[in-house]
């Protein structure tokens, strides 16, 4: 088992049997996922391979945009206004790099979104603590201190957090419209996947895909 599971596992206070096959569920529906799509593994390394080159051309300015980043979360933090989607975002300055990080964030909050809509779905006869992991599960990091949060928003893991959130609520708005055979639209094609601005409004692709 991994360590950072049975870390979060501890942190929670749950039954580890119970926790362990909620996480497994998740990672589960990630394979179903691909398998349905199985252009998405290479669409998405071709992506983060574009972004790459992208970056490392950049490598020169890197650190100069990593302090401001750094610098800009802080000023942020200290006069009590909420850090943006993350220290990543803050570094990347050209269109393109922009436009990638866009895309990536978009199918992962997809991913990351549905996977949670399908764990959401698990009732107590197949997880039995299963509504008490998921309410100690979105109450972590309420609590967290200034510096945590800080450091946090720095790398990113906030956003990353963000993405669950935002990618169930549009499932779940697609699904409430077009139902699931509307919603598996999105593993058809690339041209299917939503954009950014639709993963926070559904209508938007449901106009597009003409649902």
């Amino acid at each position: 088992m991994a360590p950072n599971i049975v870390s979060v596992e501890r942190e929670l206070n749950v039954a580890p049997e119970d926790f362990r096959l909620w996480v497994c569920l998740h990672e589960q529906t990630h394979r179903v996922q691909f398998a349905a799509a199985p252009w998405l593994r290479h669409h998405m390394l071709e992506q983060i391979d574009e972004l790459s080159g992208h970056l490392l051309g950049n490598v020169d300015s890197l650190m100069e945009r990593a302090s401001a980043a750094a610098r800009s979360l802080k000023d942020r933090s200290a006069t009590g206004n909420t850090p943006g989607r993350g220290a990543i975002l803050d570094l990347l300055q050209d269109p393109e790099e922009k436009a990638a990080i866009s895309h990536l964030t978009a199918v992962m909050s997809l991913l990351e979104g549905h996977a949670n809509v399908v764990m959401d779905a698990v009732d107590a006869s197949i997880v039995p603590s299963v509504k008490t992991i998921r309410q100690r599960f979105n109450d972590r990091g309420k609590d967290r201190g200034v510096i945590e949060k800080f450091i946090r928003s720095l790398l990113g893991l906030d956003a990353k957090m963000r993405q669950y959130s935002d990618g169930a609520r549009f499932v779940r708005a697609v699904v409430d419209v077009a139902g699931m055979d509307g919603f598996n639209k999105v593993w058809e094609s690339v041209d299917h996947l939503p954009t950014e601005p639709e993963i926070h409004d559904a209508k938007l692709w449901l106009d597009r895909m003409g649902l």
